[in-house]
């Protein structure tokens, strides 16, 4: 048999060093990634590190260092297509980007232990567990944190309500009360509302406003005649 002739006990040992490790590390990722009830848990986690593992070992033994980082590039594009599996979008929310971030690091763990890097592999397991769990509380403050729009990067719309009879005059009254605060306007949307009414949008150029102020524009605005409802509102800008 080809495999009498062929294998040789040395290497064998190696390779199932490094998928043992690959196993142990990926275990331990998984582990914190299960206890939270992730997409991929224990066994998604120890799955994709003894993978890459076992891809990146068998590169290694028959090309040498060349084919195996050749392997590993295909080992990271293949994982980036598994961790696409795990995010969701709802509505405007998107999900699993964390787990998908975490398959794609267990591979690196994988790849290293793989290549007989496994002192790498452990630093980088435990930067993983580390990022899910002390980065974790550091997050959760820094959502916590009161959004100080004049120093975000937000888009600002004004929004009035008004009788469809008074559409147009108001539309410049509403231009020029805001150039008059100082807040050029990019561009104005006209819509139609609920019981004859209709919907004046202006965009703002600026990217940085005194809440007040706006506060104090659309106080005036909604008490000329014709406006129903005058408000302004911020979307946080990607």
């Amino acid at each position: 048999m080809r495999f009498i002739a062929t294998f040789d006990a040395a290497s064998f040992l190696d390779t199932v060093l490094s998928l043992v490790a690959a196993f142990v590390l990926g275990t331990l990722i998984g582990a914190e990634r299960q206890y939270r009830q992730r997409t991929a848990g224990l066994r998604t986690n120890v799955l994709v590190a003894v993978g890459a593992a076992a891809f990146a070992d068998l590169a290694s033994r028959l090309g040498g260092p060349t084919d195996a980082m050749r392997v590993v590039a295909n080992v990271i594009t293949g994982v980036g297509f598994l961790g696409a599996g795990v995010i969701m979008k709802e509505g405007l929310n998107v999900r699993g980007l964390n787990t998908a971030a975490t398959l794609w690091c267990s591979a690196a763990v994988g790849s290293c232990a793989g290549t007989d890097m496994l002192a790498e592999a452990v630093l980088i397991t435990f930067i993983i567990i580390a990022g899910n769990t002390i980065l974790r509380p550091v997050a959760n403050a820094i959502d916590r944190i009161p959004l100080d729009e004049r120093r975000s990067e937000v888009s600002y719309e004004v929004r009035l309500t008004v009788e469809a009879s008074a559409l147009a005059d108001l539309r410049d009254l509403l231009i020029e009360a805001l150039e008059a605060a100082k807040y050029p306007v990019g561009d104005v949307e006209e819509g139609t509302g609920t019981d004859g009414t209709s919907l004046l949008v202006a965009k703002l150029v600026s990217t940085a406003v005194n809440p007040a102020e706006l506060d104090a524009v659309t106080d005036r605005l909604a008490a000329v005649p014709g406006v129903r409802h005058a408000t302004w509102e911020s979307t946080t800008e990607e």
